[in-house]
């Protein structure tokens, strides 16, 4: 069973209403979800693909990241879709553990069923091939960790590390994590 567009322009309507002023920015995906093309098909009018990631929060406010070798970038742990995932919150909780290691027993799913944040990355024209430039698409999805422990040896990248909210890729995402520390904050005082 893959996701089905349905699923996907569901998903990416709920998102779209929390925040509007990202409409733009998500109008290729959301015109490739309304066709019957599935995202990761060539036909998909310039976005590549969608994946599904996880922001991860332990007990102090800091962020998994993850890196394939010493000097690379830290980014969010994630990855594709693949056939066997049935929605893009479970597509998320499975990249997360095959990333990680990190599995429900580790992590918390927040209790909104939307997205964090939905990440736009370009992938440049390709001179060699002939493939324009793309979008790519990812679902982040909000945890919280039970402990600020990684379990060594597991998952798929050679470096975890928890990293201050703010090293996230994008401003607008460090922003909401800003704006649900605070709201978090704010709950525990009442």
């Amino acid at each position: 069973m893959s996701i089905p567009n349905t699923h996907i322009r569901a998903v990416l309507d709920g998102y779209l209403e929390r925040f509007p002023k990202e409409v733009d920015a998500a109008a290729p995906l959301a015109r490739t979800v309304a066709g019957d093309d599935a995202p990761t098909s060539p036909q998909d009018a310039g976005v590549r693909h969608v994946s599904a990631g996880a922001v991860v929060l332990d007990p102090c406010w800091r962020v998994l990241m993850v890196r394939d070798d010493a000097g690379g970038p830290w980014l969010l742990p994630g990855g594709r879709l693949t056939e066997a995932d049935g929605a893009l919150h479970e597509a998320a909780r499975s990249r997360l553990a095959e990333t990680t290691g990190l599995t429900p027993a580790h992590v918390e799913e927040a209790s909104d069923p939307l997205p964090l944040d939905l990440d736009l990355s370009l992938v440049p024209a390709s001179p060699e091939t002939g493939a324009p430039e793309r979008r790519h698409f990812t679902f982040l999805y909000l945890y919280r960790a039970t402990a600020a422990t990684v379990p060594a040896g597991s998952g798929g990248f050679r470096d975890l590390a928890w990293r201050p909210h703010t090293d996230v890729p994008s401003a607008r995402l460090a922003a909401k994590i800003s704006q649900t520390l605070a709201t978090a904050r704010e709950a525990t005082r009442v």
